[in-house]
């Protein structure tokens, strides 16, 4: 990623001071479902831009990121704050497609409140109806943006018929498209609690009016569901006998408990609104200042000291103790490291020495870390463009550049008080992709590469296999590996791929004796070592045993290691396809030395001849990992996942319903590893974007004959 700029003196940047005066608002909703475009007409009606920029054009302000721009579709998250009414909206948009969850998963961390986004052409995917469980489970407020009306195959009244089966009860809307004299297109909203007109035919600001009679019974039929749905959530318990009893209950009044229902997360409101056209977007705007909750009035993740040690809850305080997050970091070659920020007590000031601890990923390449830094600016980011200003209060999003160790998932604490904050939940990367730099310079730029993108993105895993050889990069699907691909090859790196292997292992099934002889005369000193050994196969997990039963010095006592040396060296070569050879019993019985010619190596060598003939005659076989994988599908999808797993090999140990979400079964099974490898999109298209799994190792079995004589042909 490129920062535009760093303006020095960035004039009408939005500042906050007052933690109430912030609201936190994450955009969240299937690819093309219209997020990033919304983002720009609310852009441009605060008058943040000049005018709204276009997704096909790449000139948007959140799709910054080349991939993103090449793709048509946002890849990371982004922060674009604007002012309106007095009120500082720091908007996340975040990529709508499944392999960039972990972007998402920052973005709902840095925010107190979510704007679901659904399209009126397309309805919404699997995905977006888990993460309103998701939401739920917090207690997240929420709202609904129903999109893109300005689609010849629009329907509203379809969208949120969809969004009241999906997401529940409470889901009503605030006001209904109104068609214009063509009869097709949205010319204005019909304000259900106002009964007021909302015209925007001049453009925005919309002009206010009475409506038309033939819009009274829409309102009318409308209205009534939307303010049994607001007094059912009142504090005031007299309102509804009050509704019941024939008496109007004032505007006011209803709008008071509508945005208190909205804060505690207990009311979600629809708006219908077109970024192309305006519509709606300054009602939007008020159902984001005035509905949703500041910092204040959300919850604060826990946190401990550095060492563990327990802390009293925060408070949404500039002038409590500093605990700062870094939700998201890219790696500029101009700028340096630029972390995004979501400052949850204190305040953050430039020049100020901050403590920098991450602790808890060292599996994914992020080593526990403390550091003591300066921070030299704070910026207001615009998507990549970088603003400066002179304070980020609680509750605000900042960002920081230059720091030496700061990395996604960080905790920024006071130098004198460090703290360590709750992780967010890390989606587990289950894609496997094995690269390899195609020169030794390469290899230098790659490494530098790497580094880099595993200190921005957490979701990816790097791994350095000993017993393949390979450099593996684990990425969440196969658009988050094209991405981080390009980023490598961005960076100066060739490299190509190639199939991943799996680490097999090899043992015997049957007992067997061997014997090894080498000896070699060719003048000067020789070469002279026997030795006889019998081999027994050990249960699956007990290792290596080597055992000496010579008798009568037929080996002599100093060569004895020799011998386990070689067995062992050839072990690790593999016996019939390179793989390493475990759970075996060797035992030396007997041999012969030579009082001038015998030494070291020759044993060894011996030793290594003698486990080879044994091979020919225990019935070697290979063996595979397998893996418990629990599989999380919706119920209509088990069917079609277990008939899948019964075809790569799986045995299914159960399934029972998901004691986490309604609808949801989990299947668990044993599969082999060599399965598994292109799991992760596979289950994805079996079911639409809705199923993920887990998985984790729990022995070494044999493999079928069939596949690996396949296997021992190859290495042949």
């Amino acid at each position: 990623m490129a920062q535009r700029s760093q303006d020095k003196h960035a004039a009408g940047v939005p500042v906050a001071t007052d933690p109430a005066k912030i609201r936190n608002v994450v955009l969240v909703g299937h690819s093309g479902a219209g997020k990033t475009t919304l983002v720009e007409a609310l852009l441009a009606a605060t008058g943040t831009i000049a005018r709204a920029g276009s997704v096909t054009d790449g000139t948007t302000v959140c799709d910054h990121d080349p991939a993103a721009v090449r793709q048509q579709r946002s890849v990371s998250l982004a922060c674009a704050p604007l002012m309106h009414d007095g009120i500082k909206i720091n908007l996340l948009d975040t990529p709508g497609y499944a392999d960039f969850v972990g972007e998402l998963r920052a973005g709902l961390r840095a925010a107190d409140a979510a704007l679901f986004v659904v399209s009126a052409v397309d309805g919404m995917d699997a995905a977006t109806a888990a993460l309103w469980e998701e939401c739920a489970a917090v207690d997240m407020p929420r709202a609904v943006a129903v999109a893109r009306l300005d689609h010849p195959r629009a329907d509203f009244d379809e969208a949120v018929a969809l969004c009241q089966r999906v997401f529940g009860d409470n889901v009503l809307p605030l006001y209904l498209p109104m068609l214009g004299d063509d009869g097709v297109s949205t010319a204005g909203l019909l304000g259900l609690i106002t009964r007021r007109v909302f015209d925007y035919t001049g453009g925005l600001p919309a002009q206010v009016r009475q409506p038309d009679p033939e819009h009274l019974p829409a309102i009318t039929e409308s209205r009534d569901e939307l303010i049994e749905g607001i007094i059912a959530e009142s504090e005031d318990e007299t309102l509804m006998d009050r509704y019941l009893g024939g008496e109007e209950i004032d505007a006011e009044i209803l709008i008071e408990d509508l945005e208190k229902a909205v804060a505690r997360g207990h009311f979600y409101p629809v708006v219908p609104v077109c970024a192309a056209t305006g519509v709606g977007v300054d009602v939007l705007l008020e159902v984001l200042t005035a509905g949703f909750p500041s910092p204040p009035e959300h919850a604060l993740p826990a946190v401990t000291g550095v060492d563990g040690s327990p802390r009293p809850p925060l408070t949404c305080d500039p002038d409590g103790p500093l605990v700062a997050e870094v939700v998201r970091t890219t790696i500029d070659r101009h700028v340096g490291r630029v972390c995004v920020v979501r400052v949850f007590s204190g305040t953050l000031r430039p020049d100020q020495t901050v403590h920098i601890a991450g602790h808890g990923l060292a599996e994914r390449g992020h080593p526990d870390h403390d550091a003591d830094e300066r921070i030299a600016h704070l910026y207001s980011p615009l998507g990549a463009t970088l603003r400066e200003v002179g304070v980020a209060v609680a509750g605000d999003i900042c960002a920081i550049t230059k720091s030496g160790s700061a990395e996604t998932g960080d905790t920024i604490s006071a130098k004198e008080d460090p703290l360590l904050i709750a992780p967010w939940e890390m989606p587990e990367p289950l894609l496997p992709v094995a690269i390899v730099a195609r020169s030794r310079s390469d290899e230098d730029a790659l490494a530098r590469n790497l580094a880099r993108l595993v200190a921005g993105d957490p979701t990816m895993r790097l791994e350095r296999n000993p017993q393949t050889h390979q450099l593996v990069l684990w990425c969440m699907g196969e658009a988050h590996a094209d991405v981080v691909l390009d980023r490598l090859r961005a960076g100066g790196v060739e490299l190509d791929t190639e199939p991943v292997k799996v680490a097999l292992r090899e043992t015997l099934t049957a007992p067997a004796t061997g014997h090894g002889r080498h000896v070699k005369q060719s003048g000067g000193h020789g070469q002279y070592a026997v030795c006889d050994i019998e081999v027994e196969p050990l249960p699956r997990g007990a290792g290596f045993e080597f055992v000496d039963r010579v008798v009568g010095g037929a080996v002599p006592h100093n060569y004895i290691p020799s011998v386990e040396k070689g067995v062992r060296a050839q072990m690790e070569r593999g016996l019939l396809a390179g793989h390493p050879v475990v759970d075996l019993r060797v035992t030396l019985v007997d041999g012969k030395a030579h009082s001038v010619d015998s030494s070291d190596a020759a044993f060894q060598t011996a030793g290594a001849l003698a486990l080879r003939d044994a091979a020919a005659k225990g019935r070697p076989a290979l063996l595979e990992p397998i893996d418990e994988v629990t599989v999380r599908v919706p119920d209509g999808s088990v069917g079609t996942v277990l008939g899948d797993l019964s075809g790569r090999r799986g045995r299914v140990l159960g399934t029972e319903s998901d004691p986490e979400s309604e609808g949801r079964t989990l299947v668990r099974a044993e599969v082999p590893a060599t399965e598994l490898l292109r799991y992760a999109v596979e289950l994805r298209a079996m079911t639409a974007g809705a199923g993920t799994f887990r998985r984790h190792f729990v022995r070494y079995d044999p493999m079928p004959e069939h596949l690996a004589d396949q296997i021992r042909k190859e290495h042949a």
